[in-house]
């Protein structure tokens, strides 16, 4: 990793998000189409305007409005690989651990104001200020709680979103048939209510499992993979600040990767030893 620590990495499409959206929109409206339907038949403005306004009004009453458009915000990291890359932060937390047991932890001072992500940050630079790790830990943990507690509001929103939109389409079916029963004597008006009573369900059903609920979803598991690697960065720098050996610190926060990432990782650590005892002094 070069010394401009950033922890991070280049954003990247999540492609499983992109084809799993396209399958089911493609698997419905293919559906749709066998069955002699047309697609047509399935785009009626006046039950879209009942279930997308009903289902983000509810939503804006139960949620503030701040965070109703942080949660809007968030839809696109639901199409996004989480730039935080964990193997390269136990890499760097570990070229870290190297300089500190060798120069000591006030030689990372240089270190830290080039590292971009700023919990890791904070962290570096309380244990150089000679924090004690108890105090280091509560105070991170404090953070990770908070960043936590952040990421939960947008999940909640969708999650809320899914279980209105139901409902509102159910209301949208109502409607429809209410305004076909009070038409009954004009045939003319009967099937756009007919329509927009079905369609309105397709709707609500439609947008809670396909789209808000994964989104939801998806947000909650790239959450938890952004809190992992705050838990990789605060146990690797106490560690560090209690002067343990980088190999122990290393198997440490080993444990933390998938079994796949840790199949993985000795390889690359040991490509990078290679290179250290290549180096003079090393």
């Amino acid at each position: 990793m070069s010394d401009n620590a950033a922890t991070t990495k280049k954003t990247s499409l999540d492609i499983a998000s992109v084809i799993g959206l396209i399958l089911a929109i493609t698997a419905i409206l293919g559906g749709q189409a066998l069955e002699g339907g047309k697609v047509g038949s399935l785009l009626q403005s006046t039950a879209a305007l009942i279930v997308l306004g009903g289902t983000f009004g509810a939503c804006l009453l139960q949620f503030p409005l701040a965070v109703a458009l942080k949660s809007f915000k968030s839809v696109i990291k639901a199409f996004q690989e989480p730039k935080t890359n964990n193997k390269e932060v136990i890499q760097e937390i570990i070229r870290l651990a190297n300089k500190a047991r060798k120069e000591g932890v006030i030689s990372l001072e240089t270190d830290a104001q080039k590292i971009s992500d700023p919990f890791l940050k904070k962290a570096l630079t309380m244990a150089m200020d000679g924090v004690e790790p108890k105090v280091l830990r509560d105070t991170m943990e404090l953070e990770i709680a908070n960043l936590e507690d952040e990421a939960e509001q947008p999940i909640k929103f969708w999650h809320a979103a899914g279980g209105y939109s139901p409902t509102i389409g159910i209301l949208g079916a109502v409607l429809g048939l209410i305004h076909v029963m009070e038409n009954l004597t004009d045939p003319s008006k009967l099937g756009g209510g007919i329509a927009v009573a079905f369609v309105a369900t397709v709707y609500g059903v439609g947008l809670a499992n396909l789209v808000y609920l994964p989104i939801a979803g998806k947000l909650k598991l790239k959450s938890k993979a952004h809190l992992v690697a705050k838990e990789i960065m605060l146990v690797g720098v106490i560690s560090i600040l209690e002067g343990e050996n980088p190999r122990l610190i290393e198997d440490k926060l080993r444990s933390y990767l998938s079994r796949k990432e840790q199949d993985e990782q000795p390889d690359n650590n040991a490509m990078g030893q290679k290179r250290q005892h290549n180096r003079p002094g090393v």
